[in-house]
């Protein structure tokens, strides 16, 4: 197995090698440098800011004890965040000998405390259940509704192996109520509570799958009723006659069960069964024959048990055999792999090649990616990714004000089921095409339905409407349009983004700037200080006179506050010219001019939105960074740490080199060290375990 790191390897180790013989040369720069810049700030007092105290930093080796801390600081002198704006800034050349200090001293400590972050076992969640019961099966509908499904699709749109998007697409979305939640589905199957978003990431999160005893009681009851089910039938099952029908009377029974639960647990556990576990499923299959029960029916309780067993639900690997990390094995692979773009267990053709051992070879593994890129499962990545990533959930909650903006509702509806589907199907068409990552930032297309169009303010000639019919309550006609007005195109100034980062009455710039350093630089601010009073919603005599830039300045002045507020208030207020849903406008109510300016990273001033977006795009290797940090941790279903930041910068180079095409992150993703390594973790799995 080869892995993309010798450059940054060979680097590191070259680099640390003399570090600590120039500790004492280190330390000279190091400690004048903080005490003439930083501990003013971050020092010994009380008033220490983030809880870091420079002041104690008397050596190199003291830096490198803390890797967190000297990641951090290697961020801050990059992006130019510190010394903040009316401190005391050293000259170019001393910052520029500093950030050099700090990266050599980074390389180093990462080489030395080089480790992969475990994963702990962790249950299925909602999505991957109903989808891995699905394969299992060969389901022809699903087993229970999913509301957490923002886009349904009507009609066969999503076709990956085209690679290719239609101009025109026919879909709906969760706002529209009860009626988008109407499909095939097993009738008497209730699905357990939904999982949600872990604060730090996503629904796959292995510390956020935790198994309640009232949540495995569920999981037990769930298995019979799926078998159970009146729709449970030859015609909905797809593996019907290959391990319910009724066997051919020359064949011993014993045998054909025995063979036949040797594919459905190969398949349902994702790794061959042990013999003991064969055994006491064909025994239980066995006795249920010789109560009286019908081979289905006895068929049938045994796959209840099945899918009711720990080893179904239950996602894990097996502990690394030392402290070191070592690869996962085949099956440990195919089953990550299927799991991050399918939502699922892996189909035959990964476990086939997980037995012959082949997927630990780099080259086979990118084939099967390829493959999985062009399967219409893909769009599972697509129903769970990315209106995670954008945080799409917080719209469903979004009521701008009825009487400020009557244009947002119509009939009993809201125009964010229109609203949430645009970034959606920006989303789809990037992967599916393999675009650049690029033109998440500032893309030259959309998707837009009629109304959305007229809800932007865009006067639809009556051939575009003529084009766009089809629409009604439930099913919303969708056509693919050029962008030439560069204050529309992207995710960032989508309607959506700006509706469900404001309030009922106005916008929150501090909400947008906020999402902006989360979502797109994934560098989430600290919360706010708890006695901090929230801005207060309507002020008719502030409304009269100041702007919204000019009302924030309060929070600005108190010195715990004011960090935060440099770097994400010029990412909010970049977006003020967008009303509370996403219109676009020139001045505020009170005829005052919207003020948008300000400075990207204290490096990139902008006065428009074009500007603003040229600024980012500048910056487009750290965007790519964050993005690449996004996917990752969602890849891995864990929070990412410091140690996994080199394997980010390598997937994100190799991303820029093929034109940050999004099909080769991902195919990065799947061949760097946090996605095929493991490292030890206190729990073990067994063979033993309780069925």
């Amino acid at each position: 197995m080869s892995f993309r790191f010798g450059a940054f390897l060979l680097v590191s180790t070259f680099c640390g090698s003399n570090l600590f013989a120039a500790d004492e040369e280190s330390k000279n720069r190091l400690r004048p440098f903080f005490q003439r810049f930083c501990v003013d700030c971050h020092g010994a007092s009380d008033d220490v800011s983030g809880d870091v105290n420079l002041d104690a930093i008397r050596s190199a080796a003291d830096l490198q004890t803390d890797l967190e801390l000297l990641s951090a600081l290697a961020d801050v002198l990059h992006d130019g965040e510190m010394p903040p704006d009316g401190e005391v800034q050293p000259s170019p050349a001393k910052l520029q000998q500093m950030k050099s200090e700090i990266d050599q001293l980074l390389m180093a400590a990462r080489q030395r405390a080089r480790r992969i972050a475990p994963v702990p076992i962790r249950r299925m969640n909602r999505f991957q259940y109903n989808n891995a019961v699905i394969d299992l099966f060969g389901l022809k509908c699903v087993v229970f509704t999913l509301p957490e499904r923002m886009m349904r699709e009507h009609g066969n749109y999503f076709r990956p192996e085209t690679g290719r998007m239609p101009d025109r697409v026919t879909v709906g979305s969760r706002p529209l109520g009860k009626s988008q939640l109407i499909e095939p589905r097993l009738d008497g199957v209730a699905a357990f509570p939904q999982d949600l978003r872990a604060e730090h990431g996503y629904d796959n999160q292995a510390d956020h799958l935790s198994l309640s005893p009232l949540l495995m009681e569920s999981f037990l009851k769930l298995g019979r009723s799926i078998v159970e089910s009146p729709d449970f039938t030859p015609a909905n099952v797809g593996t019907w006659d290959r391990f319910f029908g009724e066997p051919n009377g020359q064949q011993d029974v014993a045998w054909v069960i025995r063979e036949r639960l040797k594919g459905f647990l190969n398949r349902a556990f994702r790794r061959p069964p042990d013999e003991r576990s064969l055994d006491r499923y064909t025994d239980f299959t066995l006795r249920q024959i010789d109560k009286g029960a019908t081979f289905t029916a006895a068929m049938k309780s045994t796959a209840s048990a099945v899918i009711a067993s720990p080893r179904f639900w239950y996602l894990y690997e097996s502990a690394a055999g030392g402290a070191a990390a070592e690869p996962l094995n085949d099956y440990e692979l195919a089953s990550r792999l299927s799991f991050f773009l399918w939502g699922s267990l892996p189909d035959q053709k990964l476990l086939d090649l997980a037995a012959a051992g082949a997927l630990a070879d780099d080259a086979v593994l990118v084939r099967q990616v390829d493959r999985m890129l062009r399967d219409p499962k893909l769009k599972r990545f697509c129903d769970s990714f990315p209106s995670q990533w954008l945080q799409l959930d917080r719209i469903v909650s979004s009521v701008p004000d009825p009487q400020l903006f009557p244009d947002f509702y119509f009939s009993k509806y809201r125009d964010s089921m229109h609203m949430m589907l645009e970034p959606l199907l920006l989303f789809e068409t990037v992967l599916i095409e393999n675009r650049s990552i690029l033109q998440f930032i500032d893309s030259d297309f959309t998707y837009r339905s009629i109304l959305l169009r007229e809800a932007y303010g865009e006067t639809v000639s009556p051939e575009d409407r003529k084009r766009g019919r089809g629409s009604s309550v439930t099913k919303l006609v969708f056509q693919r349009l050029p962008l030439t007005d560069r204050r529309h195109g992207g995710l960032i100034t989508t309607a959506a983004t700006m509706t469900m980062t404001s309030g009922a009455q106005r916008t929150k710039p501090i909400t947008r700037g906020a999402w902006l350093a989360s979502v797109i630089f994934n560098d989430p601010p600290e919360p706010p200080p708890a006695d901090v009073p929230p801005l207060p919603e309507s002020d008719a005599k502030d409304d009269l006179k100041l702007t919204l830039r000019e009302r924030l300045t309060a929070h600005r002045e108190r010195a715990d506050c004011r960090g935060c507020h440099e770097q994400i208030d010029p990412l909010g207020f970049a977006l003020e010219n967008y009303n509370t849903i996403g219109v676009w406008r020139e001045r505020y109510p009170n005829g005052r001019s919207v003020d948008m300016s300000g400075v990207l990273f204290r490096r990139h001033a902008f006065d428009s939105i074009e500007e603003f977006k040229d600024a980012i795009l500048s910056e487009r290797d750290r965007f790519a960074k964050a993005f690449s940090g996004h996917v990752l941790a969602f890849a891995v279903a864990r929070e990412l740490e410091v140690s996994d930041a080199p394997a980010v910068e390598a997937i994100a180079g190799a991303t820029a080199d093929d034109d940050y095409r999004i099909q080769t992150l991902i195919k990065q993703i799947v061949l760097s060290e946090p996605f095929q390594l493991k490292q030890s973790s206190p729990h073990k799995t067994s063979e033993d375990e309780s069925e």
